[in-house]
């Protein structure tokens, strides 16, 4: 063999190797990656029938309701609040909470205004107040009586007598005696000279003055205290039914304190 002829053999092993070489590296196509918004038909033009796309799967992205995504952390521990739950961030300041009433906003209804049995020699139209039970009676006809809860003097301000109304008033105004000044003050409270009648005066929307005493029938700005012992030893009612017991009686009437 000529040194021409062994060349051209060893050019043809070469050419054929590569030849193989070249259909083992594509003997299996890699995949195509494609997006899975684009459609199919022009995919499978790809290489042929024998493509086979790989769909790469869209993320999917879930929202969160916003008060889901809101920090948990730094939360301190629910409290209770006027009997209502609350958890609150730290770092925020709790806002007052106001009662939602007086701690006593209604009155027992046997204190409410009734007509009752009431078997008395009092003539008709005199009014007697039970101190130990809270109550005002108007004497009606036939054995019968108009009763009103009332709220009497605290221990130590009780007293019993017989006297006639001798003035009324609408709305009056108030002048605290000097020893209530003195004795408020004491603990505490310190009471005005002279108070101008009208919803917020402790007087109430009616009086009833009870001979030269300091002590008369009157309303109050407080009704939740009818049916207990805490004046200074006037009669307390609720202002609707002072207002009614103002309308039945005159000055003159005979008022028996017991």
């Amino acid at each position: 063999m000529t040194m021409k002829s062994l060349c051209l053999a060893l050019s043809l092993v070469s050419v054929f190797s590569s030849a193989a070489l070249a259909n083992d590296r594509y003997r299996e196509r890699p995949p195509v990656i494609v997006s899975p918004d684009l459609s199919a038909p022009w995919l499978m033009q790809l290489g042929g029938g024998s493509a086979r796309p790989v769909v790469v799967p869209q993320r999917q992205t879930v929202r969160q309701p916003v008060y889901q995504r809101q920090q948990a952390v730094n939360v301190r521990p629910t409290r209770q609040y006027n009997g209502v739950t609350s958890q609150r961030p730290a770092g925020v300041q709790q806002v007052a909470v106001r009662p939602n009433s007086p701690a006593k906003a209604q009155i027992a209804p046997q204190f409410l205004p009734q007509i009752v049995s009431y078997q008395t020699q009092h003539p008709t139209g005199t009014i007697v107040i039970d101190t130990p039970n809270r109550f005002l009676y108007l004497v009606l006809a036939d054995g019968k009586a108009r009763r009103y809860g009332v709220g009497v003097g605290k221990p130590g301000f009780e007293w019993a007598g017989t006297h006639q109304v001798t003035r009324k008033a609408e709305w009056p105004s108030w002048t605290p005696p000097k020893e209530m000044i003195t004795r408020e003050a004491a603990k505490g409270h310190y009471l005005p000279a002279f108070m101008e009648g009208g919803p917020q005066n402790p007087m109430g929307a009616r009086a009833m003055y009870l001979g030269s005493t300091l002590y008369r029938i009157h309303g109050t700005n407080q009704p939740w205290t009818i049916g207990s012992n805490n004046s200074s030893g006037c009669i307390r009612m609720r202002n609707e039914d002072v207002t009614d017991l103002y309308e039945r009686v005159n000055v003159g009437t005979k008022v028996i304190v017991m």
